[in-house]
């Protein structure tokens, strides 16, 4: 039992000595141990992608603004630009960047006569300012598809730095060509862009929702059709 070991032992040098280098040896295992188990700088450091973004061509077709404001403070009223046109370049999940453009002759109400007050100096004023354009400075990746994104919108010969909220809804190869869809949600005041026909006597609302929706062609990716 460790009571009967000899007191005289622990007072000679060379138990000392032994003792000391069995407690260091002991600390090297430990340490080394620990160092072996520590993952390395690079490991715990992400690395970021250098993929290319994919551009896509709008597809005009299968795109298009709508705008909605409130009429003699009772409905909301809709109507829609069908000439949208432009691109889009985006990577999933880390990057997007658009350049949009509204020919605002496109303005559809379905009633003519609204049309031909739409296109005209009252409003959208389409032959000194025929187009609208949006095109992005920066954008923010928030969740899946979603960005917050940054640019200059220039209605009617004013342009503004607007941030926009925009998913990506999809991307798909049905029908062979590599398309993706987009959209944007978001609320000016038109006012901000010198429209400001009846806001002052509060027959038309001066917020303005606006939606676009896009659908994006990858140029080449559709399979060729045979002579």
């Amino acid at each position: 039992m460790i009571h009967n070991f000899p007191t005289q032992v622990f007072k000679t040098s060379s138990f000392r000595h032994a003792l000391s280098v069995a407690f260091i040896t002991t600390f090297l295992v430990i340490t080394t141990g620990f160092t072996q188990q520590k993952p390395s700088a690079q490991s715990a450091t992400e690395t970021k992608s250098t993929e290319t973004p994919t551009t896509f061509q709008v597809d005009d077709v299968h795109s298009m603004a709508l705008f909605r404001v409130q009429h003699m403070g009772a409905g909301r009223f809709w109507g829609l630009f069908n000439d949208v046109s432009g691109t889009i370049q985006y990577t999933p999940e880390q990057s997007l960047s658009l350049n949009i453009a509204i020919q605002t002759e496109s303005v559809d109400s379905n009633n003519e006569q609204l049309d031909r007050h739409l296109k005209s100096p009252d409003f959208f004023n389409s032959v000194e300012f025929p187009q609208m354009t949006f095109v992005s400075i920066s954008a923010k990746h928030i969740e899946g598809g979603r960005f917050e994104v940054v640019g200059d919108l220039t209605i009617h010969g004013v342009k503004k730095r607007v941030t926009v909220p925009v998913e990506c809804s999809s991307i798909s190869k049905l029908g062979g060509a590599t398309r993706a869809g987009f959209e944007a949600s978001f609320e000016i005041k038109r006012s901000d862009f010198g429209v400001s026909y009846g806001v002052e006597k509060k027959m038309l609302g001066d917020e303005t929702r606006i939606i676009v929706s896009l659908e994006g062609i990858e140029p080449g990716s559709a399979p060729k059709r045979k002579e």
